[in-house]
């Protein structure tokens, strides 16, 4: 793979963390403008007039806390929003905080089988917060104004909420959402591989449909939801600890489609796939059950990316290197089959001199356009920060691309030419034009969403 070097264009500075960059065309334009979700509430369009407030929503969302998951999800436009001003926010309901559904973090001890086969219980209790899924329409008078909940999502813990989450599929038109494990580590209560768990999927959900509910339930299992809304939602993918969004690439009659899984300990996972079959939820609520054979399966808990989930601690007997124990050896084995292998991976420890060590997947998106040449057909993502030595954190931009034989590939790390300074550069949040000509690059000064106004949002270029 070749070496390719960008450089930063800043768009706008002093703003609150960015989790979601995007694009769409509003209702009487002629061309795209670029809207900015912060993870406080706020929603910023950049257009001819420059930066202003579309929609704020701070109210909304519940109290964050120095270093947080929470907040302002997922936004997606409607492919029809210049017509019917459609669009759908996915975030942290306020007042809804719990005590938690565990007292404290509990890892895996494959020695102790009780730590292995947790189970939630007293849910309408033992939960930290909700997630909210609504569609919002843009009104002919420009103020934007919400129309129906879609989903209430009860949470387990802060934090793997999915971010970047929602994202309309070009092949089905429905709303993609993506939920995460429900938090905590190492996924204690395996929801991502329970198919009647919300946690840990991919779903896809038909806004055409009219459920005529106003005010649906607090849910964390499929069979909990009314029929009504059961019939709107197909489930694409399971085995998810954290997608930070989907993307698409269109390729002859067909999409790739793109996510990338956040590790536990070890790596950091990309993962592609083509054509996919997805399950109606109504099936999986049968009481006679279903078989999801062919589902795509990311393979988490027991796997993280390409390796069986490990326990890492120090060596007792030589502590330059690390011991790694399998957290969950049978279910390792269980779906050693039917899991999906990860296109590329990064390690969070790497030595080797092109590469770089990672700390957490942020963003995944395909660019076609040709001002970046050594770019066009690929899959750009960015890590939070590279756990290099250094006196100031900075995040990492790399590249890879899918083999005509569909196997693994290796990775390139973007060298990208920008002075930051003494300030820290978390690499955020990643986004895309809609005909994905164009990245954009979320850049954070801090780890702490309540260090206010301390983000910058650059646009990749040449």
């Amino acid at each position: 793979m070749i070496k390719v070097k960008v450089g930063l264009r800043p768009i706008v500075s002093k703003i609150n963390l960015p989790t979601v960059l995007k694009t769409t065309v509003l209702p009487g334009d002629s061309i795209e403008s670029l809207f900015i979700a912060t993870q406080v509430g706020e929603i910023f369009l950049v257009g001819n007039s420059g930066l202003r407030t579309f929609l704020d929503i701070r109210q909304r969302i519940l109290k964050l806390d120095g270093y947080d998951e929470r907040g302002l999800l997922g936004l997606a436009f409607h492919p029809q929003f210049y017509y019917n001003g459609l669009f759908y926010l996915h975030y942290s309901l306020a007042g809804t905080q719990g005590p938690g559904a565990l007292p404290e973090s509990l890892n895996p001890d494959p020695c102790n089988p009780d730590t292995l086969n947790l189970r939630w219980v007293d849910r309408e209790t033992q939960y930290d917060h909700i997630d909210t899924l609504e569609e919002w329409v843009l009104k002919t008078n420009g103020q934007p104004q919400k129309r129906r909940t879609l989903l209430n999502l009860r949470r387990p813990f802060s934090n793997h909420n999915g971010f970047n989450s929602l994202n309309f599929s070009p092949e089905t038109g429905r709303l993609v959402l993506t939920t995460g494990d429900g938090g905590s580590g190492y996924d204690p209560f395996n929801l991502s591989q329970d198919d009647m768990e919300i946690a840990g999927k991919i779903i896809e959900v038909d806004v055409s449909k009219k459920t005529y509910i106003d005010h649906p339930p607090n849910v964390t299992r499929f069979n909990e939801l009314p029929a009504a809304i059961q019939e709107t939602l197909t489930v694409m993918a399971k085995g998810v600890r954290n997608i930070p969004g989907i993307s698409f690439q269109r390729f002859h009659n067909q999409y790739i489609k793109y996510a990338g899984n956040v590790g536990q300990d070890l790596v950091e996972s990309i993962f592609s796939f083509g054509p996919y079959k997805t399950i109606p939820v109504p099936q999986i609520t049968m009481k006679s059950g279903i078989k999801t054979k062919g589902l795509i399966n990311f393979g988490w808990r027991g796997w993280e990316g390409a390796f069986p989930t490990s326990i890492i601690r120090g060596c007792s007997t030589n502590p330059a290197i690390d011991e790694k124990t399998i957290a969950f050896y049978n279910e390792a084995i269980a779906i050693l089959e039917s899991r999906l292998q990860p296109l590329t991976s990064y390690f969070h420890k790497d030595a080797r001199p092109d590469k770089f060590a990672g700390t957490a997947l942020t963003g995944v998106q395909v660019y076609m356009g040709n001002r970046i040449p050594g770019l066009t057909g690929s899959v750009v993502f960015t890590d939070l920060a590279r756990k290099e030595s250094q006196s100031q954190a900075s995040g990492a931009l790399a590249y890879t691309r899918v083999k005509p034989n569909g196997k693994s590939n290796d990775f390139s790390v973007i060298q990208t030419e920008y002075d930051f300074g003494s300030q820290s550069a978390y690499y955020v949040s990643l986004g895309t034009n809609l005909n994905q000509t164009r990245l954009y690059l979320g850049v954070y000064g801090s780890m702490k969403v309540t260090d206010f106004n301390q983000g910058t949002i650059f646009e990749i270029v040449p």
